[in-house]
């Protein structure tokens, strides 16, 4: 199972709100070119992908009081939330694909993000369908990750689209930063460069862009200048500090467990698991468990991945299997069938100290990945329990 502490997640807003109002913008050199930061960045929650795995509408339940509002990837991402009683709040989609869910988008009264002028005319059109009122649209600047959104050059023939529309209005404007977690600045500083410019030219068209938000983790924590109306935090949520980011006092907010359900005791050069090449160096004690790749266990971790049984670290032998993995215990005194297997978390020992936690990030480093993949795949097969309620 995967266990949610919602009070870690709470706890985890609080540690990133402490960073985006504490944090020294003179520390920033670019800070200066942003002009002076707003009185009180929001958070806008990032949920997308069912909230990293966790759980989008419990993990919105948990954080509404100490957001602005939340963001999600696709529309039926947002259409849930609503659907769950979050109705008051805003909801912001940054996936700027409608396909035909333009109609969707307006009922839910979703805030899209757009970075193609032919959906203006389909919100429009859906807005009058419906007899809403005039659509707010987050204009997408693409200042450098080249994935989604308006190019700067292309800026001017977007307006003029969005002029002739009075059924949808400029409501934001953003940009995707593409290295904030990099080793180094330059590439942020540019992408902000030309965010601003652009912020400055529909000015000058005399066109408010609305609220401003360009900020992810790291972003908001290394880049005072990127801290405007909004930050979008989204694996900072959830415990993991992204590459490079000195942002401390996060907590865990997923574990993953399991239970042994078979033990086997083989001797020397016995094969385990699928093709037997891996074989036991001396006589051993095996569990099998429950969880595989079909459950996001990922099969790239076969022969380097560790679980923590009876508080002790324990090697995964062989290749992990659609279903099932197969755990060294030997050195787990009087362990049975039943006995809990920790493979994302911490767990206590009675003997003495317990062995160090595996982190989402340890998982990713033996998958060749990184944390937010890892814990993105965790199965719909593997049940979440939530605590800290």
């Amino acid at each position: 199972m995967a266990e949610i502490d919602l009070g870690a997640l709470r706890r985890n807003v609080d540690v990133l709100r402490s960073h985006v109002d504490g944090g020294d913008p003179s520390s920033d050199a670019f800070f200066a070119a942003a002009g002076d930061p707003p009185s009180r960045t929001g958070i806008m929650a990032v949920l997308k992908a069912d909230a990293y795995g966790h759980g989008a509408v419990p993990c919105a339940q948990a954080v509404a009081r100490q957001v602005w509002g939340f963001a999600v990837s696709l529309v039926e991402e947002g259409v849930e939330l609503r659907r769950a009683g979050l109705i008051d709040q805003p909801i912001v989609v940054l996936g700027c694909f409608y396909g035909l869910s333009h109609r969707d988008v307006v009922a839910y009264r979703l805030t899209p993000v757009v970075a193609d002028a032919r959906d203006l005319s389909r919100f429009a059109r859906a807005a009058a369908d419906l007899g809403a009122p005039r659509v707010p649209v987050h204009l997408k600047i693409d200042t450098g990750m080249s994935r989604l959104g308006v190019r700067p050059e292309s800026l001017d023939a977007f307006v003029d689209v969005l002029r002739a529309e009075p059924g949808v209005a400029l409501g934001g404007l953003c940009t995707h930063l593409a290295d904030a977690d990099g080793p180094g600045d330059e590439t942020t500083h540019e992408q902000l460069e030309r965010f601003f410019a652009c912020r400055q030219r529909l000015s000058a068209m005399g066109l408010q862009p609305g609220v401003l938000h360009a900020a992810n983790t790291a972003g908001a924590v290394r880049f005072g200048s990127a801290r405007l109306d909004l930050v979008r935090p989204g694996i900072g949520l959830y415990g993991v500090a992204p590459p490079n980011t000195a942002l401390s006092g996060l907590w865990p907010v997923l574990s993953l467990k399991t239970r042994i359900v078979a033990l086997r005791e083989v001797p020397a050069h016995t094969g385990v698991s699928y093709g037997s090449r891996t074989r036991t160096q001396a006589a051993a004690r095996i569990a099998t468990l429950p969880i595989g790749y079909a459950d996001g266990y990922s099969r790239r971790m076969s022969g380097q991945a560790q679980v923590l049984c009876g508080g002790r670290r324990c090697s995964v032998l062989g290749p992990i299997t659609m279903d099932m993995t197969m755990i060294d215990v030997s050195a787990v005194p009087d362990v049975q069938i039943g006995d809990e297997v920790v493979l994302i978390g911490g767990q206590a020992r009675r003997d003495c100290v317990a062995d160090a936690p595996i982190t989402l990030d340890e998982m990713a480093g033996w998958a060749g990945t990184i944390a937010y993949e890892i814990c993105c795949a965790i199965s719909k097969r593997v049940p979440r329990i939530y605590t800290g309620l």
